[in-house]
């Protein structure tokens, strides 16, 4: 939905949320446009219904681009822009909690700006993301990717890199993730948390020495002293 604020990262298991995946020419939200948008919505831990789209970018996609996502020039032309395509996604989303693998430094990033150009607001709905997640209750684990975790959960990962199937993979990976939060394992109670907002304590290097900082930063300011 759209507002004058930001929802915030949450950490509480949700049984009922939309996820949310793009498909862009690039990483840098900065400079690059959405070329895919797909949601999935979840009741009582069941998807029942989909939103998918390609995006005109108005721009050409670059190969290496194309040869990760499958999605070219030609697919696009026809289809509609991105904010066609998010109004769809924002009346589809309504006001559910929001989620997606690395949402918070990537998806949300597109979403947020084009909110502001097109409309002169922001998305307001709350969200989890399933990489903090995992990284705080699966921290042995070297990497966690979607593709890393939907093979440490045994789920499929056909399809990856087009946005409704990663959606699917996150949604499966999520609903395992669920059981990690709701009976965590003695390496998961051993991470340092913010006891403000919930997220990751990392330890890094000041001017006065190493301390710890919450890795919502610049969202979330809270500093803890070694």
């Amino acid at each position: 939905m759209l507002s004058d604020t930001k929802g915030k990262l949450i950490f509480d298991p949700m049984d009922d949320y939309v996820v949310l995946d793009l498909e862009t020419t690039g990483i840098d939200a900065n400079v690059e446009e959405v070329i895919e948008i797909s949601a999935v919505k979840v009741i009582d831990g069941k998807v029942v219904d989909t939103y998918s789209t390609l995006v005109n970018p108005g721009r050409h996609i670059d190969y290496n681009i194309s040869s990760i996502t499958g999605i070219m020039d030609d697919m696009v032309k026809d289809s509609p822009d991105f904010k066609t395509a998010l109004e769809g996604f924002i009346s589809f989303a309504g006001d559910m909690v929001l989620t997606g693998h690395n949402v918070r430094n990537f998806d949300l990033r597109f979403i947020y700006r084009d909110c502001e150009k097109f409309w002169g607001k922001t998305l307001g709905n709350d969200y989890f993301d399933t990489l903090i997640l995992s990284r705080i209750y699966l921290p042995d684990i070297e990497h966690h990717a979607l593709s890393d975790m939907a093979d440490y959960y045994s789920v499929s990962s056909e399809g990856a890199h087009r946005a409704l199937y990663d959606c699917l993979t996150t949604q499966q990976v999520y609903e395992h993730l669920k059981d990690e939060m709701k009976d965590p394992s003695p390496a998961a109670l051993a991470v340092k948390r913010c006891p403000r907002c919930g997220n990751m304590l990392k330890r890094r290097e000041g001017k006065f020495g190493p301390f710890y900082g919450c890795m919502s930063f610049p969202d979330c300011r809270y500093t803890l002293n070694i």
